[in-house]
């Protein structure tokens, strides 16, 4: 029986060292702890609300903000300090309980920052004249 040529590599020590955390190369490496955005001097952050998965209750989302887990975490508790509610920083954005979309808008606004998503006041939509 004649022997078959090899086709593809199965393993090869090429690419050098491997990162432990995500199995990249080191030089392409994927972690999150690589992926740590420099803060901005201009923040837009964007304002929501989300029900799902907790039972019923409210919970503001502050997402668009740079991936910096202790700009984050710090951010967090001044917001939760502030508005003396409960949150957390969870996947790149903040979570702050209960309904505090206006509160938010005037603490980040002045911060300098641009706050986008909900706007309040009760504002309607146009209609659609029929002339």
């Amino acid at each position: 029986m004649a022997e078959r040529p090899r086709i593809r590599t199965v393993y090869s020590t090429g690419s050098g060292r491997v990162c432990p955390h995500c199995t990249w190369p080191t030089t392409q490496c994927r972690c999150a702890a690589n992926l740590e955005q420099p803060v901005p001097n201009k923040v837009v952050a964007r304002l929501s609300i989300e029900r799902a998965r907790r039972g019923g209750k409210t919970v503001t989302v502050i997402d668009g903000l740079p991936r910096n887990e202790p700009f984050l975490a710090q951010l967090a508790s001044e917001l939760k300090r502030a508005l003396g509610s409960g949150g957390t920083v969870a996947e790149g954005r903040v979570e702050i309980q209960g309904d505090q979309r206006e509160k938010l808008r005037e603490l980040l606004g002045k911060r300098g920052w641009t706050v986008k998503g909900w706007v309040g006041g009760g504002a309607t939509l146009p209609s659609k004249s029929m002339s």
